[in-house]
């Protein structure tokens, strides 16, 4: 399906809703009002035939609340996977009772960076949605704070929402915000408009957005709702962010259209719009201006182009791809070691046999295990 407005997006046949701590939790209880009235819309979308997944913030939230933690339990790791460990459980029961009202069955899916970033694990949870969206289950998701680190973790629903997007296979993502969606700068600042429609997040978009979470409670900002709008574009899938503060926010989006969509630019195969959304990077590979030509034209990397190496990493690693002056070209899954890439740098081919000891493989990152930012 093609998707011009946000009104085609929350009528897509398979949606993902994304849902913040801010939204769902106030003063460390949840808002079963507001949450009420947006599962009645996710019902009524359920009884037009749509399929409907929920990403939902909360858990740290609700656990901080019940364990008496400071900072909403985000004063340190250990209390935030502790707060998630007792919120989880509240999260799932929430949800559980609140579709139950209208027949619907809730089903739990706790995920970690490492579940979406492993080929295998990535299809498993793929097949797993696909299932439970089957047989009518709401499948609601979460990122499973109570085992994820620092170094291995989404760190924002965001983007996990557009993962899951991505795996499920869903026409559009929408992101239930406390703004109205995407402004030219910030929201507080005079003249500050908002901006209904993106046509692929390109580095001018990005300069628009913050970091900053405004409720405080929870990890995402604009920037990161860019980075989501990234991977779901990568995939041809839409993303809308509308303000969902108010009760019945989708029936105000029916009303007011009020938000930004943001309209993929392109839709790369299964595998690469995977490989495009993967987050844990090993290392950095700069190439020459000659290279980043050949790149941006489709080529693989090859040795000759390499002028630096960073991070450690073993073959099969992803890395990020960067232009003589810095700037992001892509990244891949590279077909040397870091100490291998290193001794090869700048070499061609006739040259490469002899610093590695046995014949050079066809590229330092294939062109059919690469994406271009």
């Amino acid at each position: 399906m093609t998707i011009h407005t946000l009104h085609d997006l929350i009528s897509a046949p398979r949606v993902v809703i994304k849902v913040g701590s801010a939204l769902l939790v106030q003063n460390g209880e949840a808002r079963a009002e507001w949450i009420a009235s947006l599962v009645a819309e996710i019902a009524s979308m359920r009884s037009d035939g749509q399929h409907v997944i929920i990403v939902s913030s909360g858990a740290i939230a609700l656990g901080a609340a019940r364990l008496n933690l400071p900072k909403g339990g985000r004063a340190n790791l250990a209390d935030a996977q502790a707060a998630a460990s007792v919120g989880q459980v509240a999260l799932a029961q929430l949800w559980a009772q609140a579709l139950g009202t209208h027949d619907l069955t809730a089903a739990q899916m706790l995920v970690t960076l490492d579940d979406l970033e492993d080929r295998r694990r990535y299809l498993n949870a793929a097949a797993t949605l696909e299932r439970l969206l089957e047989a009518g289950a709401v499948p609601v998701v979460n990122e499973n704070d109570s085992v994820a680190t620092e170094e291995i973790r989404f760190g924002d629903n965001d983007r996990l929402a557009a993962r899951v997007a991505q795996a499920a296979q869903a026409d559009g993502v929408l992101l239930l915000s406390d703004v109205d969606g995407l402004y030219d700068k910030l929201p507080s600042e005079e003249g500050a408009q908002l901006v209904p429609l993106v046509e692929g997040v390109t580095p001018e978009v990005i300069a628009m957005a913050t970091d900053a979470s405004s409720s405080g409670m929870g990890s995402g900002g604009m920037k990161a709702k860019l980075q989501a709008a990234r991977i779901a574009e990568r995939a041809g899938i839409a993303l809308g962010i509308i303000n969902g503060t108010d009760a019945a926010p989708i029936a105000r989006l029916r009303e007011s259209g009020t938000g930004t969509l943001f309209v993929p630019q392109r839709s790369d195969n299964a595998r690469k719009a995977w490989l495009g959304g993967r987050q844990a990077l090993e290392g950095v590979l700069t190439v020459d201006a000659g290279c980043a030509e050949a790149l941006s034209g489709g080529a693989s990397l090859l040795a000759a182009g390499l002028t630096e190496i960073e991070g450690e990493f073993e073959r099969g690693a992803l890395v990020s791809l960067h232009g003589p002056k810095g700037e992001r070209l892509g990244q891949g899954l590279v077909e040397y070691s870091a100490a291998e890439c290193t001794a090869i740098l700048g070499l061609r081919e006739s040259g490469q046999e002899a610093k590695l000891g046995y014949a050079p493989r066809a590229a330092v990152v294939h062109r059919d295990h690469m994406v271009r930012s």
